[in-house]
């Protein structure tokens, strides 16, 4: 069996190096899964995202971009987190040219006035999110494809996003965000949510964010978090309507930002574990991407198991050409799928405990 090295060496020391395995011969697919807090990285979980990368990688755009998905930043941006978050070497593995095309995009995407990426705050978020995993992982300093370099720094371009988001808070009464950054009075948990994962995991990447910009916006959680563990929609209280997405999202944000104490916090985490099995018809892709998150740092019990059968449905669904086809799309289903898988590979500093 090959080994996989991670580039952990490369990143902030809350990284560690860590080895996992690779590939496994094909017969390891008959295998039957087996979870433990000390087991290896399944072989069915290497395959599902080995052929998923390969996919990837083959219909990624030479300018960083894939040919489906409405946002190409955001789509980017999550190709960009695949890629980064099974351990390859982003700099000199074989997928080398794809991280840094996607990063490229990312920055040429970003209006260097402003900060702004993309044309929604849902795919500012996302890109944010991206590029703070990116920054101290992927090297600079040589060029990519067609000689071109970044126009600026990964870390000057992840401060960028980072004020852009800090000033549309600051603006917005709710402490928050919606499709816009010149929202004011209006704001919803689900884009908030990616908005505010990507300044967490800023803060984590060593980039200055004000504390009350995170305190504020978790307050705006707290607010929207009902004892039933349902999250409303926009606006404190009012717009219920139970949502897994919305409940796995508030899960991770108070995990995240170190609010466990808090009982809208458990409130919420009860409501993810005991609604695990009812994947919604609306976007249970984007379900499955936070849920997976949210059952990680919550319950790793409750984690391994659904992990399990997270791992089996995906081998179904998975196609010969390692794609995972979604409504929005082959990139996206491929995208937020291995995404969600990822957790068994603990490595993006994000995905850490």
């Amino acid at each position: 069996m090959t080994g996989r090295v991670c580039f952990a060496a490369r990143r902030l020391p809350l990284v560690g190096l860590i080895v996992v395995a690779m590939f496994a011969a094909s017969k390891a697919d008959a295998q039957p899964l087996r979870f433990s807090e000390s087991d290896e990285v399944p072989p069915q979980v290497d395959r599902i995202y080995a052929k998923g990368l390969q996919f990837l990688a083959k219909t990624q755009r030479s300018n960083g971009t894939w040919p489906d998905g409405s946002e190409p930043s955001a789509m980017a941006a999550l190709g960009l987190m695949v890629f980064l978050a099974s351990g390859e070497d982003p700099n000199f593995g074989p997928y080398a040219d794809n991280t840094r095309r996607a990063v490229r995009y990312i920055i040429s995407a970003q209006n260097s006035r402003t900060g702004y990426i993309g044309s929604s705050m849902y795919a500012h978020g996302f890109c944010m999110l991206a590029l703070a995993e990116a920054y101290g992982a992927v090297d600079e300093s040589g060029a990519i494809e067609g000689g071109a370099s970044f126009k600026r720094s990964i870390g000057e371009a992840l401060e960028l996003a980072v004020r852009c988001a800090v000033t549309s808070q600051k603006k917005n009464r709710w402490k928050a965000w919606r499709y816009s950054p010149s929202d004011r009075s209006s704001a919803d948990t689900s884009v908030a949510g990616a908005v505010l994962m990507g300044l967490l995991a800023a803060r984590n990447a060593g980039i200055e964010v004000p504390d009350d910009s995170i305190d504020g916006a978790l307050e705006y959680y707290r607010n929207s978090t009902a004892e039933s563990g349902s999250v409303a929609y926009t606006g404190g209280l009012g717009g219920f309507g139970e949502s897994l997405a919305r409940s796995s999202i508030a899960t991770l944000v108070y995990a995240i930002g170190k609010k466990q104490k808090w009982p809208q916090y458990q409130w919420a985490l009860k409501y993810i574990v005991d609604n695990k099995d009812n994947e919604p018809s609306w976007h249970p892709f984007y379900a499955r991407y936070y849920l997976a998150q949210a059952l990680f740092q919550g319950s790793p019990p409750t984690w391994r198991e659904w992990n399990q059968t997270l791992i089996e449905d995906l081998m179904e669904r998975q196609a010969e050409d390692g794609s995972i086809n979604s409504s929005m799309g082959k990139t996206y289903g491929t995208s937020m799928s291995l995404l969600a898988l990822a957790l068994n590979y603990k490595f993006l500093p994000i995905y850490e405990r």
